[in-house]
């Protein structure tokens, strides 16, 4: 099985990016069906459908980010991430296709957007997470992530959504030189 995650850069991936988010709110919507008029406002509210329509706007440096994971050339998994503030970023539309998963695909996602935060400046990172993420939770959980302490407006009051951050690895220092 060969594995490559990327930057999302050119028009067939994005196409493929765009693709994969779709699938993720199809999951959502049928993981929770209790829930689909707020999913609906919370992608409003995210203003998901634009910023999709304008990838590089916002899922680019120095904005944003998207990395996209390939299995055998397949593309079948993805995460964004946003900025919040100048330290904070946020992670955002992690998925796996449901042949990928079990598959290491989703750490090795997180990992990368992880390590990009940190080349990118960010000092912390968080996540929102309905409770049925059975798949998802552990894996935030194992990565370092915990209760986020200032979670966003959007969801604070609902006992369903997981508020989640974690603090960034330091980048390595670059050795002194006289």
């Amino acid at each position: 099985m060969a594995v490559s995650i990327n930057p999302v850069r050119s028009d067939a991936d994005i196409s493929e990016t765009t693709r994969l988010a779709w699938d993720f709110v199809a999951l959502l919507k049928q993981r929770y069906p209790e829930r689909i008029e707020a999913l609906d406002a919370y992608l409003k509210d995210q203003r998901f459908e634009e910023m999709l329509a304008q990838f590089r706007d916002h899922f680019t440096p120095p904005v944003g980010e998207c990395l996209l994971a390939r299995k055998d050339g397949e593309a079948v998994g993805i995460v964004m991430l946003k900025p919040v503030t100048d330290g904070l970023c946020e992670m955002n539309r992690m998925y796996v296709a449901p042949q990928a998963r079990g598959t290491g695909i989703g750490r090795s996602l997180c990992n990368s957007l992880i390590a990009r935060a940190v080349e990118l400046g960010y000092r912390e990172m968080r996540l929102g997470a309905l409770d049925r993420h059975v798949e998802a939770i552990p894996l935030y959980h194992s990565l370092g992530f915990g209760p986020d302490p200032d979670p966003p407006a959007f969801g604070r009051d609902d006992k369903g959504v997981l508020h989640m951050r974690m603090t960034l690895p330091v980048p390595e220092q670059a050795p002194r030189t006289r």
